[in-house]
């Protein structure tokens, strides 16, 4: 079973056995269409393809018309039944890439811990990894039989806006924040409606977990950079600019062997709104 990561070498070895998923998670959040196009163009044989923007989130107001953010976690059962269309079963090896050293791909990773599902894990190096590899791409669309995965105990924790603002004051966890350094303190915010940071967070750029060759920093490298930042990780709680970034982070924890943070799955673009009314949540720019 594969529940962090997978080499391209482990995949291809893979190549076509039973009960094993691929999901191709390619995304670009300045053109929503472009994930999709590029599945099209050619993706993994038997991938099929998660959008980010419908299948991996919810919707985007709450019932009670609440802004939750850019990309929201989707209803659980609502979940469940896009992964039995994949054809997800309860003992499917679940693998997701992406060509963005996993940014996207893990989204799906954590989602599926946060249904219950362990054997899942992301490719290491996403599309370029299986490519240099001479492994084949294909524009061929499957047609998977309709699985029949169950809502287990999850292995993850979140968290809701409402304790993240408590924990401002009383500062009892740490507050860990996947955007680029740029956006955290405030400068170059093209996303979202108004920039900086959650007071008293840190910034660690999920970017920081990759080598150069876009594949994951080893465990004990990872270990050592976050055992910087997060002395407990079950008192830390991961953030970006809406949920999916995070994930990253939360991921390499994973790898790194320390694994029980939480998700706040809204993140900045909850926190500050949707634009059209302020929400009254206390904003840090610069550095600190």
């Amino acid at each position: 079973m594969y529940a962090t990561l997978i080499s391209a070498h482990d995949l291809a070895a893979h190549k076509g056995a039973p009960d094993w998923v691929l999901v191709d998670c390619r995304h670009d959040l300045m053109d929503l269409a472009a994930g999709r196009a590029a599945y099209a163009a050619g993706h993994l044989p038997g991938a099929v393809f998660g959008d980010i923007e419908t299948a991996l989130s919810g919707a985007k107001y709450g019932p009670d018309g609440a802004f939750r953010g850019r990309h929201p976690l989707p209803e659980k059962e609502a979940l469940l039944e896009t992964l039995r269309g994949w054809g997800v079963n309860d003992g499917s090896q679940v693998v997701a890439y992406d060509a963005h050293g996993g940014m996207y791909a893990a989204r799906l990773w954590w989602l599926l811990r946060w249904l219950g599902h362990e054997a899942v894990a992301v490719l290491d190096g996403g599309m370029a990894a299986w490519q240099a590899l001479g492994q084949p791409l294909t524009a061929e669309v499957p047609a998977p039989v309709r699985g029949a995965i169950t809502l287990r105990a999850p292995f993850v924790p979140t968290v809701t806006v409402g304790e993240v603002l408590d924990n401002v004051d009383k500062g009892e966890r740490i507050v860990i924040d996947a955007r680029a350094s740029d956006r955290f303190r405030g400068e170059n915010e093209s996303i979202d409606p108004v920039g900086g940071h959650i007071p008293g967070a840190k910034n660690r750029f999920f970017k920081d977990n990759l080598q150069a060759d876009g594949r994951f920093k080893d465990a004990a490298t990872l270990r050592g950079e976050f055992s910087a930042l997060v002395a407990d990780p079950a008192r830390a709680i991961m953030q970006c600019g809406s949920g999916v970034t995070a994930c990253h982070n939360l991921l390499a924890l994973e790898v790194a062997g320390l694994p029980g943070a939480a998700l706040y799955p809204g993140s900045w673009s909850e926190w500050v709104g949707d634009g059209k009314q302020a929400t009254g949540r206390p904003v840090a720019t610069g550095a600190d």
